[in-house]
């Protein structure tokens, strides 16, 4: 957990990032654990791609045959 350098208080990790965020007031580590939930949200999005193309390519076999 990150604290604030003046106090005692933790300071909450945001868990998601905002495209075009100001980023000059994070951390090192601040900014490792975002480009680490942008890498897995890439993953995400590349295997719902996937996903669907194969879903398109099975559909239009099927047509095909019609």
């Amino acid at each position: 957990m990150a604290f604030l350098p003046d106090g005692d208080e933790p300071r909450k990790v945001k868990t998601s990032h905002t495209l075009g965020e100001d980023l000059s007031a994070l951390s090192v580590e601040e900014l490792s654990e975002r480009v680490a939930l942008l890498k897995e949200e890439i993953l995400r999005l590349e295997q719902a791609i996937a996903g669907k193309g194969a879903a398109m390519s099975l559909a239009e076999n099927i047509f095909k045959k019609l």
